[in-house]
C-alpha cells in the first residue's frame, strides 16, 4: 500500500514515514495540493495524510478534491482542531483519522492498524 504525504514540512514526518515503511507500507512526498492532485491521478495512493498549513489549498477542500477524482482513496488530516472543529469541517468527507501536528511513530502505528483493517 502507498502513503502519500502532503505537506512543506517533510523533516517534519521523518520518524512518522520510517514507521510506516516499518510496517510495509511505501511512502511520497508532495509539497502543495495540485502536486498531490497530480500524483493522485497517475499513482493513486492507497491513503492520503494531508497536512493542514499547505501554500496552495485548505486541507479539508483538497480531501474533498481527492474525494471526487477518486473516491477510493483514504484521506487523514493533520489538525490542530478540537474533536469537534474538526468533525464539523470534515463532515461528509470520510476522512479516516485526524492527526496531531506532528505525528510520530505511534500516530503512524496506529495508523497503519487502521488502513489495513479498511483496505486490507
Amino acid at each position: 500500500m502507498r502513503i502519500l504525504i502532503v505537506t512543506t514540512r517533510p523533516e517534519t514526518f521523518t520518524a512518522f514515514a520510517a514507521t510506516l515503511g516499518e510496517k510495509g507500507l511505501e511512502t511520497a512526498f508532495a509539497p502543495t495540493g495540485q502536486a498531490a492532485l497530480d500524483l493522485a491521478r497517475t499513482t493513486p495512493p492507497t491513503l492520503c495524510v494531508v497536512d493542514e498549513q499547505l501554500p496552495d489549498t485548505d486541507p479539508f477542500a483538497l480531501v474533498a478534491k481527492l474525494m471526487s477524482q477518486n473516491a477510493l482513496i483514504h484521506t487523514a488530516v493533520v489538525s490542530g482542531l478540537s474533536a469537534e472543529e474538526f468533525h464539523e469541517a470534515g463532515e461528509g468527507l470520510g476522512i479516516l483519522t485526524a492527526l496531531a501536528q506532528n505525528p510520530g511513530p505511534e500516530a503512524a502505528a496506529s495508523l497503519a492498524a487502521t488502513l489495513k483493517a479498511v483496505a486490507g
